[in-house]
């Protein structure tokens, strides 16, 4: 089984967990989400993960198109960069801010509980790509963080960077 199915699964995008730290973060940001197309979202932003073989390599990284085609089919324009845009690195690539999904979405690794995240990551293989992938974007003694001490300083950076010049 590909890494982004078992994210899917049982990892960082597990199906019911994901979405409902997706729902918090964007209570806590914006108010409760009364648009069911917004829980729609949540749901289904990050399902373009299935099949993919790595997460932050080129198939991974192009996930978020699979909920941008379904959004803009089922609900019309603006759905489908909703969802496009919750990976500041599309975002980027088209120079484009990033959505408010985004925000939310970064605000998961805030929220979620340590004990509940690190083991479905260990087991599905995530977590030796992300800390790869993440370490460089701390500082140097970085690449001695335990992977509790990581998800702790990542949660930080990500709650400050959705916080920060709210969109």
């Amino acid at each position: 089984m590909k890494i982004g199915t078992k994210s899917i699964l049982f990892g960082a995008h597990q199906f019911i967990l994901h979405p409902i730290f997706v729902f918090i973060g964007w209570w806590k940001l914006y108010g409760f989400p009364f648009d069911p197309r917004l829980w729609i979202a949540f749901i289904i932003h990050d399902w373009g993960y299935w099949g993919c073989p790595n997460m932050d390599g080129p198939e991974g990284k192009g996930h978020p198109y699979w909920a941008s085609r379904f959004m803009w089919k089922w609900f019309g324009a603006g759905w489908d960069d909703f969802c496009l845009f919750h990976s500041r690195s599309l975002a980027k690539t088209f120079n484009q801010n990033p959505s408010k999904l985004c925000r939310a979405d970064k605000m998961v690794t805030s929220l979620e509980p340590a004990w509940l995240y690190l083991p479905r990551v260990r087991w599905t293989g995530e977590l030796d790509e992300y800390m790869r992938a993440k370490k460089g974007t701390f500082t140097p003694e970085a690449e001695t963080l335990t992977p509790k001490d990581w998800y702790a300083r990542l949660g930080r950076r990500t709650r400050e960077w959705a916080e920060r010049d709210m969109v």
